[in-house]
């Protein structure tokens, strides 16, 4: 293993690890606010906490061909995915939520193969069945399948939508992000993506009256700011050096971060089929990078 490949799997991991995390801050403040005015607090954050390594590293210009299909990459990435998970979530529970949105990487697989932007080999292929697997297993105990509920199926629709946009855009950063560093296309997209949610946010009537947080609340909303811009960058960072595939599973330590920090910080309960779960997960992760060969 090269000093990149060990650095992409390093950063892919931070990012899982701080997606997961940032889940259960959500959980934490959701109730002191409206979805779309807490995402655009949070990518706010984001976008400002990149902002001085992004004023300190050297300054690179875009293509003016580039900005709108990365601007359009961030609003995908930060609206339109968190619009449609959220809006699945009101219909089916979260742990159903979180199995679903796990297909994100067979998507990316699928997609990329599909392009012939990667190869489709059997470990990579079995990798990303076993982290499915592996995310059942960990959030088993918060699946929920009613037999008769208004919404059920256009939440299930919903939800593997935004899976699908999150795989859309894994694909087609990777062009940009062989021609720029991950750093100046993290504050680009995610500025693109606080003036798309500006929208729905007002709609909230987020600039009618001032954000209202308890002095927990305002901690996990920053958490939540800070976690979203490392964690976006790590994420980029990954995807310049390694296969959108591989990259795509590493978000699948999310719900099983998010598990274990629910358990530890908000007393949530934990079984021995999380466990199992777990070990699942990480056993996907490490037969997919088996074979390491590089995108075609």
């Amino acid at each position: 293993m090269t000093r990149t490949d060990f650095l992409a799997i390093a950063a892919g991991t931070t990012s899982g690890v701080l997606v997961g995390a940032a889940m259960v801050a959500t959980r934490f403040v959701i109730a002191e606010t409206d979805p779309a005015s807490l995402a655009l607090l949070r990518y706010t954050i984001g976008t400002l906490g990149l902002i001085p390594p992004y004023l300190i590293l050297r300054r690179v210009r875009f293509e003016r061909s580039d900005l709108l299909p990365i601007a359009l990459l961030g609003i995908g990435q930060f609206g339109i995915l968190i619009a449609l998970l959220n809006y699945g979530l009101q219909f089916i529970s979260s742990g159903l939520g979180a199995l679903l949105f796990a297909t994100f990487p067979m998507m990316t697989m699928v997609l990329a193969a599909t392009l012939r932007l990667e190869a489709l080999t059997l470990t990579k292929t079995v990798g990303v069945m076993l982290s499915i697997v592996g995310v059942g297993f960990a959030v088993s105990d918060n699946i929920d399948l009613p037999e008769q509920i208004a919404g059920f199926w256009p939440g299930v629709l919903a939800v593997l939508g935004s899976a699908l946009t999150g795989a859309i855009c894994s694909v087609f950063y990777r062009p940009y992000l062989q021609k720029y560093p991950p750093l100046q296309v993290s504050v680009f997209a995610m500025l693109a993506s606080v003036v798309f949610l500006a929208f729905p946010a007002a709609g909230e009537g987020f600039f009618n009256t001032p954000p209202s947080f308890t002095l927990a609340g305002w901690l996990a909303v920053l958490f939540i700011g800070l976690a979203s811009s490392l964690g976006y960058y790590t994420w980029l960072y990954a995807l310049k050096h390694a296969t959108p595939t591989r990259v795509a599973l590493f978000l699948s330590l999310g719900p099983v971060v998010a598990t274990a920090f629910g358990s530890t910080l908000l007393g949530e309960t934990v079984s021995a089929v999380f466990l199992m779960g777990l070990a699942t997960v990480i056993a996907g992760l490490w037969i997919a990078h088996i074979d390491s060969n590089p995108a075609r």
